[in-house]
């Protein structure tokens, strides 16, 4: 299996790793990864499998998912490292660190639920509906970013900040879309939330439809060791207010600066 790719920035011991959402990708990152790698860390943020350069996996599912994390830090000679996940980066970054604990030296959970928050059936299947049904009836990458990004950001998220996403967006593979949002419905980890053993901080945007802050909270409450904020933007809060996500962010691995 080729070697994941991923963006860097930075030099030092300690490593942490920006796991992007379903409509993001690496290239996403490189304006905050800098932002968010302190003096002295090494900043990665990866294209999940099947994303960019990134090699597919088959299965598509979580734990093949978390498998590729752990492939990433292994290709990076990264023992353990700081996972930053947003949206379902935060489900995959709860995925790994339940079945590697041992790689995993902290978690910044962005705008992300520890389950997809509906059973299986009717309420998932009207969820792919809406997000792969247009791609079966013509449309392209960008017409679905074109009408999805605009209702996942707060009322005050900078035009370039849209045209930005809809942009990454438009360029991920249909079928590794398709295939991540199958995955994706699946998801559940609640069961592994009080079984954490690392400190996280957990951030919820304040406008976010997708990742209700309620709920987001309600996960926080679950993990041992934890801080909750809630940020003034939706969904995509990391590229909406990039400086307060970053010095949340920073100030977390201040606190913490886990041993990696």
């Amino acid at each position: 299996m080729a070697a994941p790719r991923w963006i860097e920035t930075g030099a030092g011991p300690r490593g942490l790793l920006f796991l992007h959402g379903v409509s993001g990708g690496a290239q996403g990152a490189a304006s905050i990864l800098p932002a968010i790698t302190p003096p002295g860390w090494r900043g990665l943020a990866w294209d999940m499998p099947g994303y960019g350069a990134s090699a597919p996996i088959d299965p598509v599912d979580f734990d093949g998912y978390a498998a590729a994390v752990v492939e990433l830090l292994d290709a990076a000679g990264l023992e353990r490292a700081v996972l930053v996940g947003h949206s379902m980066g935060g489900m995959i970054a709860l995925q790994t660190v339940a079945r590697f604990p041992a790689r995993v030296a902290g978690l910044v959970l962005a705008c992300c639920t520890p389950a997809f928050g509906a059973p299986a059936g009717p309420l998932q299947q009207a969820f792919l509906a809406r997000r792969i049904g247009p791609l079966d009836e013509g449309a392209t990458m960008r017409d679905i970013a074109a009408d999805l990004i605009p209702t996942m950001v707060g009322p005050d998220a900078d035009p370039e900040v849209l045209h930005a996403a809809v942009d990454l967006m438009a360029d991920i593979p249909p079928d590794s879309y398709r295939a991540a949002l199958r995955a994706l419905v699946g998801f559940d980890q609640r069961a592994s939330l009080a079984s954490i053993d690392v400190p996280a901080l957990v951030l919820a945007g304040l406008h976010d439809q997708v990742s209700q802050p309620p709920v987001v909270r309600r996960m926080a409450d679950m993990i041992p060791e934890r801080r909750f904020v809630a940020l003034d933007a939706g969904h995509l809060a990391p590229f909406e207010v990039p400086e307060a996500f970053a010095a949340q962010v920073r100030r977390y691995l201040a606190d913490h600066t886990p041993v990696t």
